[in-house]
């Protein structure tokens, strides 16, 4: 009687280079000499949640990966539960997420890396499934991943590179106390922190190296993670950071970020200072942070830039055009997706070079969408700078291609640029989170 295949196997959930890849992985454990890994997922929100495991349970959820309970996808970002998990359906009508059961995480031997500030940690980032193999309903990774499916189909690829906005802040003493801890749905009080640098001086290269012990640090680690940082700056607020990073194809830009704002946050801590990709922290003199999106696409076989116009009166191609009036069309249903939170709609403010309404122009940085290129010019782009610092990378970008590619099979053509987008007649963005939902389910 032959053995039954284990779930990896069973279910052929990993590409021949994803089996190669995990072969080196386990050689690789055993060399570094490496104590625990963490497999580490994304919840709903785009948090990254993790179990760390010793090396031989690692090297059994190769295999078979490793269950985990639902519970993290049913929470809200304060830990409150939702859903009436114990009830038939779980709260959902969804007789799978009856009892808050168990999931199977796969790890993506892509993604793994050793931790430059834990040496004996391995990091891995991983997919959920049901126990049956079926894909996990709320894996946002997944849903990801079916949207670049699509673009596949036709022979394209999503390019993206990052442009985020963040603070750095020294905290006071870095203790835990009583006042700190909150119960579920309620968090306690913040940390205390000290500003890093008075702010409002922007690019100011002195306020620049008050930060750069810990700026320095931290592209040391990015480098050793192999995220391709391109640039740190001081940005307007006081300790605002601002980091780009060279584009790449969509998925990998996701992970990116994912593991980008994890390093970040756990580097600053051990560091004794606290980074917050919150968009506008409530401290005295703090100004909002965005998330800007630069995206294009491109014919896989010959890399193409799909956005490129061929006619020097044109700001994009067709192709480009129709892609940007679906972004345009949806931008309000689908600002959920780029700003996730009650705290990020507190930054659509007027001449703030953040959005109000769903506008764009060439170059424009106080328009919604930033059309950057041109004939001839292969990194002709759109620019989306609706987005908070704190949204789910992956449901933000998917959220893109799923209103760009609207716009393409609708063949829908764009309004007229915007030159004032602050008091252009164009469709208001929401001013909440309640707004913005409501915008979606209508």
């Amino acid at each position: 009687m032959e053995p039954t295949p284990a779930f990896i196997e069973k279910h052929e959930l990993w590409s021949d280079d994803q089996v190669r890849l995990s072969a080196q992985i386990q050689r690789r454990v055993e060399v570094e000499n490496l104590k625990l890994i963490r497999l580490a997922w994304s919840d709903t929100h785009g948090a990254s949640r993790a179990k760390a495991v010793s090396v031989p349970a690692f090297f059994d959820a190769l295999r078979h990966g490793y269950n985990i309970n639902v519970a993290t996808f049913t929470l809200d970002a304060a830990g409150g539960r939702v859903f009436a998990s114990f009830t038939k359906g779980g709260g959902m009508e969804l007789d799978e997420m009856t009892g808050s059961p168990n999931l199977t995480i796969v790890p993506d031997p892509a993604t793994f890396r050793i931790l430059p500030w834990a040496p004996d940690i391995g990091w891995i980032l991983c997919d959920q499934y049901f126990n049956d193999g079926r894909q996990f309903h709320f894996s946002s990774r997944q849903l990801l991943r079916r949207q670049l499916e699509r673009l596949e189909e036709k022979g394209k690829s999503l390019i993206v590179g990052l442009e985020v906005e963040w603070y750095l802040a020294r905290l006071e003493d870095g203790i835990i106390g009583n006042e700190n801890i909150g119960e579920p749905g309620t968090r306690g009080q913040a940390l205390k922190t000290l500003p890093l640098e008075p702010g409002y001086s922007y690019h100011s290269e002195s306020n620049l190296d008050v930060m750069q012990p810990v700026l320095s640090e931290l592209a040391e680690t990015y480098e050793k993670l192999d995220l391709p940082l391109r640039s740190m700056e001081n940005e307007w607020g006081p300790g605002q950071v601002e980091c780009t990073f060279s584009p790449s194809e969509a998925m990998r830009a996701a992970d990116d970020y994912f593991l980008f704002r994890t390093a970040t946050r756990q580097v600053c801590r051990r560091l004794g200072h606290f980074a917050t990709f919150m968009c506008r922290p409530a401290l005295k003199g703090y100004y909002s942070s965005g998330w800007h999106l630069h995206q294009s696409i491109i014919e896989k076989v010959s890399g193409q830039n799909l956005f490129m116009p061929d006619n020097s009166d044109l700001l994009l191609s067709s192709f480009g055009s129709s892609f940007l009036a679906g972004l345009l069309n949806n931008a309000i249903p689908s600002a959920i997706f780029s700003v996730p939170t009650i705290n990020g709609y507190r930054r659509f403010q007027p001449n703030s070079l953040a959005p109000t309404r769903a506008t764009w122009g060439f170059d424009h940085r106080g328009a919604m969408i930033r059309v950057l290129g041109g004939v001839g010019d292969p990194s002709t782009r759109i620019e989306n700078r609706i987005g908070e610092p704190a949204a789910n990378p992956y449901l933000y970008i998917a959220s893109q291609i799923v209103a760009g590619l609207e716009g393409v099979e609708s063949n829908l053509t764009p309004w007229q640029p915007d030159d004032e987008p602050y008091t252009a007649e164009r469709p208001l963005l929401p001013a909440s989170l309640g707004q913005a939902l409501s915008a979606l389910q209508n």
